[in-house]
């Protein structure tokens, strides 16, 4: 696939190595400005993850970029050391979020590094190499994903989406341009984050695409009254038997569109690693996170709250999986 015809998000590949300090959008200050944030070890990349500095594809792409940091940060070191080295980088990213299946990705530059130990290789260049690789690959399939999306939408479509699906949402809607495809995104506004309203308007409207913001508890409303024909939403963590994890609010936009009839589409990732959608670990984050906004208190008085990050959604309310497959 020619991606020169596509009009590229910075969302869509978020994060970049040069020499030996990996540049990260930070997300929280889009759409004010685009700044990057210096990362130069794993402390500093596991505090952008717990952090929501970047999300979801984004914390991918920082997970691999800390192996390669910590392979130019520890050269010198024997062979034996510097797997070491690499196990302990694991753990402390697998550890950074729970419904992440960060430890999938970090078992694989692992085991990279231990077959170049096996094999008596110079382990740098070998799992330098390899990763290196294996994002080129995953950015092609991405980028493949773009153009099966936006040849899943119809002319005159209408589609609502929740959260932000790392620049994929946005490119296909560019493509659907270049094929003057006339198309209308309903775009939640995904609190407490914002993650609607401040990434995935803005880099619709990026690209001109049309794009109507709504509130969350406005999605009932809208599919009830005939204006959605299609909702397409991203995965952060998929299961064997097609359960997803995906950001808080998803599985009720599913289970609107099943009663009223409307095609619910996924991006996924498919993995095995686990069964079902029950296994999945869920993510509770800080109170604090739903109570305050900017730093403000948006309470008055004594009040807790409860703010899972991700929620459930049982195969049987998908329509189809888009998928990429990363392994």
């Amino acid at each position: 696939m020619n991606d020169t015809k596509i009009k590229e998000s910075p969302l869509f590949w978020p994060a970049h190595l040069k020499g030996s300090v990996l540049w990260v959008l930070d997300e929280t200050r889009i759409p004010e400005k685009l700044t990057y944030i210096k990362i130069k070890n794993t402390k500093e990349a596991v505090n952008v993850i717990r952090q929501m500095k970047t999300r979801a594809f984004g914390q991918f792409l920082v997970v691999f970029n800390t192996f390669l940091l910590e392979l130019k940060n520890n050269q010198n070191f024997s062979s034996k050391v510097l797997v070491k080295k690499l196990e302990r980088c694991a753990e402390s990213l697998n550890k950074s979020r729970p419904t992440f299946p960060f430890s999938e990705v970090t078992a694989i530059v692992v085991g990279w590094a231990k077959t170049a130990l096996a094999k008596n290789l110079d382990i740098k260049p070998f799992v330098e190499k390899n990763i290196q690789g294996y994002l080129m690959g995953i950015r092609m399939r991405r980028l493949e994903r773009v153009k099966q999306i936006a040849d899943l939408i119809k002319d005159g479509d209408r589609i609502l989406t929740h959260c932000n699906v790392s620049g994929e949402l946005a490119m296909a809607a560019h493509l659907c341009q270049q094929q003057n495809k006339k198309i209308h995104i309903f775009a939640t506004e995904t609190r407490p984050f914002l993650q609607g309203a401040k990434l995935t308007c803005w880099e619709l409207k990026q690209v001109g695409a049309e794009v109507t913001l709504i509130a969350d508890s406005t999605v009932g409303s809208v599919i009830a009254d005939g204006l959605v024909d299609k909702v397409i939403v991203g995965s952060d963590r998929n299961c064997a038997n097609g359960d997803f994890a995906n950001k808080i609010g998803t599985y009720q936009i599913a289970v609107l569109a099943k009663e009223f009839g409307v095609p619910f589409y996924a991006l996924t990732q498919p993995s095995n690693k686990i069964p079902k959608g029950d296994d999945i670990p869920i993510e509770i984050r800080s109170e604090k996170e739903l109570l305050n906004y900017e730093d403000k208190v948006i309470v008055s008085g004594k009040v807790a709250g409860l703010y899972p990050a991700f929620d459930i959604v049982p195969h049987s309310l998908i329509t189809d999986s888009i998928a990429i497959n990363v392994n």
